[in-house]
């Protein structure tokens, strides 16, 4: 299983940059796919996760209304369209999959522990 991460840089406060997640190796069908952050000195977050099985979608509050996840499943890759992007939104930005599962839900969000393949991780920053 292979997570390969993109599409990360420098923007300033109200610009948008989108991150793919190019993934090999599973049956997305069977598995979720998530989008987690982490500052230096904070804790990973969950930020946006995308189950293959039914292609529900789930968000955390601090990026609900301002990023998208959405796959294509022709390309085995997940995106992250982040808008209305802020200082604080700057972090190294990890894809994980995770399953299967009997139901994926947001509460998977809060708990990384669950994925079981993650990405190297690309870094997005924000300036002001």
């Amino acid at each position: 299983v292979q997570l390969v991460e993109s599409g990360g840089g420098l923007v300033q406060a109200g610009g948008s940059l989108r991150l793919s997640c190019a993934h090999s190796g599973i049956i997305f069908d069977d598995y979720a796919i998530a989008w987690f952050r982490q500052a230096p000195g904070k804790q990973r977050e969950g930020v946006s996760g995308i189950s293959g099985t039914d292609g529900s979608t789930y968000y955390s509050d601090s990026v609900k209304g301002r990023f998208t996840i959405s796959s294509d499943n022709a390309k085995n890759t997940v995106y992250l369209q982040m808008s209305s992007l802020k200082p604080e939104d700057t972090a190294v930005y990890y894809c994980a999959a995770g399953g299967p599962w009997a139901y994926y839900s947001g509460s998977y969000l809060n708990r990384p522990y669950e994925y079981d393949f993650w990405g190297q991780g690309t870094q997005v920053t924000v300036s002001s």
